[in-house]
């Protein structure tokens, strides 16, 4: 890089290489002594800053070269080495003669008018070689954004909703081929290329002919789990959603036990708990939120619990959302085919028997059937929507509980298209919506994520029929199975693992664009999240309302997962929330609702969110796409580091010290080779390759081996807006509290450091490379 800017500046107007002294009368024996003199200057051949050639420069029109951050290692070379290379310019000069001879003094006129010809010639060449450069660097931006916007323009709202309504009417199709084969014809025939189907053979686990039901053993009431009376009708003509309000991969059976309120199921509710009560074999009633729910689950089932009646609160909801008697689904799969743990369920391989991901009982219930639970008959209507719900401890409730589950292979399909690059073809962004699967409950918020995807697609192709390419290949995925644990998403990663590692860039995920329509919220990985910022300001300037930023790195419940948790790839998420959402607990979103297409009309009646999600997407996906730089931050990444380390935990000395040396390491790898890369001037193109093969990579550092059930292994992810420390650390340091051992803090003091002390020294043979490369070159 600094090669070639001393080069540049040193072709500037007004001073030329063949020019270097202002006596243009001076003879060979002076010269021959200048270059006899740099010859015994120590360390010449570095090119020493201090040299007479610096007093020269210093007198010519290019005063303002800055030298500065020129080391030794990468200056040009010095002025003797330029004169050996022009062979005529030393023979004018290196012959003495007498200054009376008539012959010798037409010859040193003849070079004087040549040296005024070329010193003129240079002025005016370098002129228009620079004004021409920096016109062409100025403008290569603002025509990118140009494009883009050229691009994101035909994007409109109407055309997003008409395609909506479309969708939602395949829903009732028996199983997902239909849905499948409507996203491959429409992204076919927009020009996508290589559309294809991606089929999986997986374990699914379905709920049974009947809907599960919880009965009061002190009235000996039975009820649904939305809180309808038991009755033989219900149970022969049960909707849908009432047989899908389940939670796959539970245990199957039937449970008599005590109910106890176990709150939100963290350590210190479950230390209170156990200190009062006998909780083996007894049934827990749980809160949905605050903690990855497979988290929750494996603490209650090792204190010995026999069975869970998960539910939400109220009081934990927007107050738009009345959700009192709405059933819901969650699944208890941490990702991909229970069948095929970690490895793709194709042809061939070896199929695990696994009916149940858990020993417990696990049945969500709606909050008007926990009210009816935990209340006697006359205190029921005191209950308002906002009344916390809560089991007095003096009471005693006993309910039995039935579950009737089935499990069976199904096919789960994938749609992939692609849009190969020009430049890079080999380096993928991949952007990932979803679609109904036929088995899952009735949903129908996948179509907002269908339609917006075929939007962007529609635009982008637009573009492309008439000459235009991104530089990398954008990769379109439609997923299956996403709501019993993400399976589409996680085989295809599994299936494609080896050349994911290398190839993948981004993901940029569209699973849930419109939840909501106060506030948008937005998840991107610490690199992006100056990226997501400047989008963010942008959109809102355009709108006239700028609200503040509301960025965040935390746990997605989406199809990302596999892409952040095993390929350590760079991950960003728009969507519309309700502000009452985002500030109470975390992780209800584990929960699936039937959201209706009537709901998500009245929320977004004019499609203008949906329009909205959908450019500031686009323009995410073909800025990572097309910059010749990827445009993810280092430094960000150390500042988040260090941020995660403040706050009440313990954190030993190491870990500090780390974390500084990270930053430093950072820090000059974002001004030695990513300020220097941006600049058009001095972009070669074999540096440019190797820094972006590091940015792509920074995140796969910070994958731990080991993390609690449910908690991100990227640790650079929270688990909510509110905390800013390294999850497995707070959670390790609570766990610690309640045992009388630390050895959990201590691992996870460890699995941090190892990640901090990668990532550290990943930086550092980054600068090492390129310090390499520079002075092999010169």
């Amino acid at each position: 890089m600094a090669y070639q800017k001393v080069n540049a500046d040193r072709r500037a107007p007004g001073h030329s290489q063949y020019l270097d002294n202002d006596d243009l009368q001076a003879t060979a024996l002076d010269l021959e002594w200048d270059m006899e003199k740099e010859l015994e200057e120590p360390g010449f051949d570095q090119f020493q800053l201090d040299s007479a050639e610096n007093q020269n420069l210093e007198n010519s029109e290019t005063t303002d070269l800055n030298l500065d951050p020129i080391q030794p290692a990468t200056s040009p070379k010095g002025r003797f080495q330029r004169l050996q290379e022009e062979s005529d310019y030393v023979t004018h000069y290196t012959r003495s003669a007498p200054k009376s001879n008539p012959c010798n003094f037409c010859r040193l006129l003849k070079i004087f008018c040549t040296a005024i010809i070329l010193f003129i010639s240079g002025i005016l060449i370098g002129y228009y070689t620079h004004k021409n450069c920096s016109s062409n660097a100025t403008s290569s931006g603002t025509l990118d954004l140009q494009l883009y916007q050229e691009i994101l323009k035909t994007i409109q709202a109407e055309d997003i909703r008409k395609s909506f309504r479309n969708l939602v009417q395949l829903y009732k199709s028996e199983n997902d081929i239909e849905i499948s084969k409507k996203i491959k014809t429409q992204w076919t025939s927009l020009g996508l290329e290589d559309v294809q189907f991606v089929n999986y053979s997986v374990l699914l686990n379905l709920p049974g002919t009947s809907p599960s039901s919880v009965t009061l053993s002190s009235s000996d009431q039975c009820f649904h789990p939305n809180g309808q009376p038991c009755s033989e009708e219900t149970r022969q003509h049960s909707s849908q959603d009432l047989l899908y309000s389940y939670a796959a991969y539970s245990a199957s059976g039937t449970l008599k036990a005590e109910v106890i309120d176990v709150s939100y199921g963290n350590a210190d509710d479950l230390n209170r708990i156990k200190k009062m009560k006998n909780v083996t074999n007894q049934i827990a009633l749980l809160k949905l939120g605050k903690l990855p729910l497979l988290y929750k689950l494996s603490l209650l089932e090792k204190a010995g619990f026999g069975g869970v009646l998960l539910y939400i609160d109220p009081c934990d909801l927007p107050k738009t959302a009345n959700l009192s008697y709405d059933t819901f689904m969650v699944s208890l799969n941490p990702g991909g085919d229970p069948s095929t743990p970690g490895y793709p369920s194709i042809d061939g391989s070896f199929r695990q028997n696994r009916l149940n991901l858990t020993s417990l009982l696990v049945q969500p219930i709606s909050a008007s059937l926990v009210a009816k639970l935990i209340s006697s008959p006359k205190d029921r209507i005191t209950y308002s929507a906002c009344s916390p719900l809560e089991l007095p401890n003096n009471e005693e409730r006993i309910v039995s509980m039935q579950i009737q589950t089935v499990t069976k292979f199904e096919t789960v399909t994938n749609v992939v298209g692609y849009l190969k690059g020009s430049t890079s073809p080999d380096r993928y962004i991949i952007v990932g919506s979803r679609h109904h699967t036929a088995y899952s409950y009735n949903g129908q918020e996948w179509a907002s994520s269908t339609a917006i995807i075929t939007a962007f697609i529609r635009a982008l192709m637009l573009r492309v029929k008439r000459g235009w390419r991104p530089d990398r290949t954008i990769v379109f995925c439609s997923w299956g199975g996403t709501a019993f644990g993400n399976i589409g998403s996680y085989e295809w990663g599994e299936d494609f693992k080896k050349v994911l590692q290398k190839n993948v860039v981004a993901y940029v995920s569209l699973h849930s664009p419109v939840s909501g329509n106060s506030s948008l919220y937005s998840v991107a990985s610490p690199s992006l999240q100056q990226l997501v910022a400047e989008k963010n300001n942008f959109n809102c300037s355009r709108r006239g309302q700028c609200p503040e930023t509301n960025i965040s790195s935390v746990q997605m419940q989406d199809d990302a997962d596999y892409f952040i948790n095993h390929l350590g790839v760079p991950a960003v998420r728009f969507t519309y929330e309700d502000i009452k959402a985002l500030e109470g607990p975390s992780f209800l979103s584990e929960g699936f609702f039937p959201k209706r297409a009537t709901k998500i009309e009245e929320m977004d009646p004019f499609f203008n969110l949906h329009e909205t999600i959908t450019k500031l997407s686009g323009e995410v996906i073909l800025q990572i796409a097309n910059e010749p730089v990827l445009p993810f931050n280092a430094l960000d990444i150390a500042l988040e580091v260090q941020n995660s380390l403040k706050g009440d935990q313990p954190n030993t000395p190491q870990l500090l010290a780390l974390a500084s040396r990270l930053r430093e390491s950072a820090e000059l790898f974002q001004s030695d080779e990513m300020r220097p890369a941006n600049d058009p001037k001095e972009r070669a193109p074999i540096r440019v390759r190797m820094l972006n093969e590091v940015l792509q990579d920074m995140e796969k550092s910070f994958l731990v081996q080991r993390a609690p059930p449910g908690f991100y292994r990227n640790i650079l992810y929270h688990l909510d807006g509110k905390t800013s420390q390294f999850s497995i650390l707070l959670e390790a340091w609570k766990h610690c509290k309640s045992l009388a051992s630390n050895e959990t803090l201590q691992e996870a003091l460890s699995e941090v450091l190892n990640s901090i002390n990668a990532a550290q020294v990943y930086f550092k043979a980054g600068l090492d490379v390129f310090e390499s490369v520079l002075v092999g070159k010169n």
